[in-house]
Parts: C-alpha cells; sequence; structure tokens
C-alpha cells in the first residue's frame, strides 16, 4: 500500500438544468471554466435536462455528501441554475412549472442544504434563466406538437425572484435576464433555439461567470509542480511530497 497521500483536488460544481448539462458540449461555458481551471480544481456538471427547482431540491443531497464542517468541505465553489423550465407556463406544460413563490423557496432551501454540507453562500452562486425568445421557441414546442409554452415576461419574473432569493441568502447571482438584453442589445444571437445557449451565448455565460468565480479560486495552488521545476534525477522529491 502507498504510504504517501492521495491528492484531493478542490471541486467546482455545476449545479442546474440542461442549460448546464449541456454546458460540457464543444464551446461551452462549463467547458471553459473547466479549461481555466486545469490542474487547480475538478469542475463537476451535475446538469439535469427538464429539472426544475423542487427537482433539484429533491435530489442535492444525494450529490453532495453531508461534511461535519466546512473544513472538510472541498467544494470551491457551485452554481445553481435552475428557472429555464420552472418558469414553462402552467396551463401549457404544468409537469415542468414550478409556481413563482416556490420557485424562490426551493432556491433557499438549496442554500440551505449546501451550508448543512459545509457548503458557505458566499461559495454559492446563483444564475437566473436567460431571456426567452418566443418566436424561436414557439417553433421547437410546435415541432413536439405542442403550443408555445414560455414567455420572455414570466421568465423575466422567474430571473427577479433568483436575485432577490440570492440577496437574502447572501450569495452571488449572475442576473443573465438583465445583462443579455441590456441597452436593448439583440439578445437572440445568445440562444441556439430560443431558450438554450448558441456558442455566443455560452461565451457570455462563461466570461461572465468567471468574473464572480475568479475570486473563489484564485488562489488556490496549482496542483503538482511545473514540470520545469521537477528534479529528473531524482524526481520523487518533487512528485511524491506532500503539498
Amino acid at each position: 500500500m502507498s504510504k504517501f497521500k492521495t491528492i484531493v483536488w478542490p471541486q467546482v460544481i455545476l449545479f442546474g438544468d440542461s442549460i448546464t448539462q449541456f454546458s460540457f458540449q464543444a464551446n461551452g461555458w462549463g467547458a471553459e471554466i473547466s479549461n481555466k481551471l486545469a490542474r487547480k480544481c475538478d469542475v463537476v456538471n451535475r446538469g439535469f435536462s427538464g429539472y426544475n427547482s423542487r427537482w433539484g431540491k429533491l435530489i442535492l443531497p444525494r450529490l453532495i455528501s453531508n461534511q461535519t464542517s466546512a473544513a472538510d468541505n472541498n467544494i470551491a465553489a457551485i452554481t445553481v441554475f435552475f428557472g429555464a423550465n420552472d418558469c414553462a407556463l402552467e396551463d401549457k406544460n404544468p409537469q415542468q412549472h414550478i409556481p413563482l413563490q416556490e420557485y424562490s423557496e426551493n432556491l433557499k432551501e438549496i442554500s440551505r442544504l449546501l451550508a448543512a454540507a459545509g457548503v458557505s453562500a458566499d461559495r454559492v452562486i446563483f444564475i437566473t434563466p436567460p431571456p426567452l425568445h418566443e418566436s424561436s421557441w414557439e417553433k421547437e414546442c410546435i415541432l413536439k406538437g405542442s403550443p408555445l409554452n414560455r414567455l420572455n415576461s414570466v421568465a423575466g419574473q422567474y430571473a427577479q425572484a433568483c436575485v432577490q432569493a440570492a440577496g437574502q441568502c447572501g450569495a452571488d447571482v449572475l442576473d443573465l435576464w438583465t445583462l443579455m438584453q441590456k441597452d436593448g442589445q439583440d439578445y437572440t444571437v445568445y440562444l441556439s433555439d430560443g431558450l438554450h445557449l448558441s456558442e455566443k451565448g455560452n461565451q457570455f455565460v462563461a466570461q461572465h461567470l468567471w468574473g464572480l468565480m475568479e475570486s473563489r479560486v484564485t488562489d488556490l495552488p496549482f496542483i503538482l509542480p511545473y514540470w520545469g521545476d521537477v528534479d529528473p534525477k531524482s524526481p520523487e522529491s518533487s512528485l511524491l511530497c506532500d503539498q
């Protein structure tokens, strides 16, 4: 048995719905964050396509072990990105719809569950749903045999609730709904089908998320020595020592 201590990488967890699940695709925002944190953190994709905050709240304890203290926890940051499904219209998509007030309470409960697992609020970043382009998304709905089941104005109400919940929890928030529509810009370029992110939308999320996340991970060490610092005559003196 090895006498050397196993290296435990800090983690950044991306928790959310399909916009998170798809974030590791080519040029995805999760892949970009992971690339920036190579040799510093494991970036873990915990995105679940179609899920809402109610379901996210239920599964969270199965995803993160309940640590005895914050010191035992190796989570450097976690994103919580629900709302795009919660805001579905109740009469058109009752399976995914979550009432606005419950959505807000679910986000707060997720924050409480994370705190109980040793993840303090200053390591949590909520992300609001992005804006919705109704005519593009309506085409997707029609292809699946259903009418338009989301509205941009309703997505905005959920985004506002997310911002408020984050403030009440003491967490940071990335308000995509507002930022993508700021100054009347054409936000449709950020969306691939009216709901999910395009390549440009992924770049937008990665850029703004990194602005919030960088301070949480900037002091984390580069894990294992730079190759040029390894003594070729005695590599074990560099590679097998505790960091």
